[in-house]
């Protein structure tokens, strides 16, 4: 039969400072610069989410009202929504008073745009500055009754920011800033030095549990490109196959959600905005973040989507009889069905991507014995018609049952996170990060909270499946072929079809195996 609905070379695979990162053919791939994160997609302004909910416990609302009017002077507001501030005047805005505090949501759009303009430790320090002169925290002799109405209030902010971006405190300045104002204000309560410690231990094990996890995690990426093999010959053996470590479709998508949900945790919201840092145009010495941009868990999460794509083209080219190979098809669509079923967006357009790369697409023989309307079907969801038209559709649906779920299962919501990088890049193109007159736009910011804001809730959730670990060990180190040896071992199963392929096929035989 005739192959495929959706004809595309799915992957194109790029290199992004120094990292591999996937790209689907026909998306703009010709318009990537290297100092660029992420995947454009061939439409242009997407038609970005709406948010209903917020990264806090309150609901995420744009409507920033000052309680302090613009009595800092440099806030403009329009129909009661902050939409530009100098940056001063949006620092000024973050620090409690005895009878202020921010937003839940301004503080979250803040401190996640801030660092476009002013590294985390230069605010902290600039916000522990203004506490100690507007509450007087050098005079000789305190006012203990302002500062207890004070002090739970700049605690609760402290808090607030270690929760959210934890990563901001690996630096020895963060800590210092911190422990500095605690100590300012402790002689007024005892209690403060308990939340302190309460605080900094809370810190210390959130860290503690992010930082070897991402360390593995960049190790296991690394290992598994050492690992990448050439199609070498035709044996039965040259690795484990997939279905000889799970035979049920249901249990790997499963684990690919144990995967996915693991990965998508330890990514912090800073790196949405790290990824697009450009100079600052107010700042003609250095860009924030010039020496890294700190991206290391969200690279490791695109390095893991080019895996599972090349392991599932890898499955399917390496049987040597046609039956197996479209036993492993079927498995896969199965497994990718499953996918979209628990809300996993990502796993599924990766398996979709690995079974229509051209090695893959092209074994029309092995094809015709496969059922593939369930394929079609799938396919079909994912189709990049109209911006992504159906997944948009089928990726609200899940975000609503996950904002009314009674279980963890039904609040899985894993989108396809080239998709949400492509968006936030088009938000944070599209539109300046300052005014002419120098204000921040801080319209833009809140824009850019809304969408990260809500990758924040999902990514929250706890995984309900048990966790196999062989299965996940498999995922993670199973050799993979590269792009020529996943051609040469379609080949070695079908035969070349043109001359073109015929000449190809000589030169990976000759390049690969050493024969003519």
């Amino acid at each position: 039969m005739a192959r495929l609905s959706y004809k595309r070379e799915v992957l194109l695979v790029v290199c992004l400072n120094h990292q591999v990162v996937s790209v689907p053919q026909g998306f703009g791939a010709s318009e990537l610069s290297p100092e660029r994160y992420l995947f454009l997609l061939q439409e242009g302004m997407p038609q970005t989410l709406s948010s209903t909910s917020m990264f806090a416990p309150c609901a995420f609302s744009p409507h920033l009202h000052s309680s302090k009017e613009d009595d800092q002077g440099g806030l403009i507001f329009q129909d009661g929504n902050l939409t530009s501030a100098s940056l001063d005047a949006l620092i000024q805005h973050l620090i409690p008073t005895a009878d202020y505090y921010p937003e839940k949501a301004y503080i979250f759009t803040f401190l996640l745009s801030s660092r476009l303009f002013i590294e985390p430790h230069e605010l902290l320090s600039r916000v522990c500055h203004k506490c100690i002169e507007q509450q007087r925290l050098d005079d000789p002799v305190l006012d203990k009754a302002r500062i207890r109405k004070f002090g739970p209030k700049i605690l609760q902010l402290l808090t607030e920011w270690t929760e959210t971006f934890p990563y901001d405190f690996q630096e020895e300045q963060m800590i210092g800033h911190l422990k500095d104002m605690i100590h300012r204000i402790a002689p007024c309560d005892e209690a403060y030095w308990k939340k302190m410690n309460q605080l900094l231990q809370t810190l210390d094990q959130k860290l503690a549990t992010l930082s070897p996890g991402q360390d593995s995690i960049v190790k296991i990426s690394a290992a598994v490109s050492d690992k990448l093999v050439a199609f070498k010959s035709k044996p039965p053996s040259i690795q484990r196959e997939i279905l000889s470590v799970c035979s049920d479709p249901y249990t790997l998508a499963q684990q690919l959600t144990h995967v996915e949900l693991e990965r998508l945790s330890r990514i912090g919201p800073e790196e949405f905005v790290q990824a697009f840092v450009h100079k600052d145009p107010l700042d003609g010495t250095k860009t924030c973040f010039s020496e890294q941009k700190k991206t290391s868990n969200l690279e490791a999460y695109v390095k893991w989507f080019n895996r599972l794509c090349y392991l599932v083209a890898t499955e399917i080219c390496m049987p040597a009889k046609k039956k197996q190979r479209a036993q492993v098809i079927e498995f896969f669509i199965d497994v990718a069905r499953e996918c979209f079923n628990i809300g996993n967006f990502n796993s599924l357009m990766a398996i979709i991507s690995g079974m229509n790369m051209s090695p893959v697409s092209r074994l029309k023989k092995t094809w015709s014995k496969v059922k593939t309307a369930k394929f079609f079907i799938l396919e079909h969801q994912m189709d990049p018609t109209g911006n992504f038209y159906n997944y948009r559709t089928a990726l609200r649906g899940a975000a609503h049952r996950s904002l009314t779920a009674h279980s963890n299962r039904e609040k899985i919501v894993i989108p396809f996170f080239s998709l949400l990088i492509k968006d936030i890049y088009f938000l944070n193109e599209g539109c300046a990060n300052r005014l002419p007159n120098g204000h921040v736009n801080f319209e833009k910011f809140l824009e850019l909270a809304k969408q990260v804001g809500e990758f924040m809730t999902w990514k929250q959730v706890e995984c309900p499946f048990e966790q196999d670990h062989n299965i996940i060990h498999y995922l993670h180190t199973a050799p993979i072929f590269t792009e020529d040896g996943l051609y040469l071992a379609s080949y070695e199963s079908e035969s070349p079809e043109n001359q073109i392929e015929k000449e190809r096929w000589k030169s990976l035989r000759s390049t690969i195996l050493g024969k003519t």
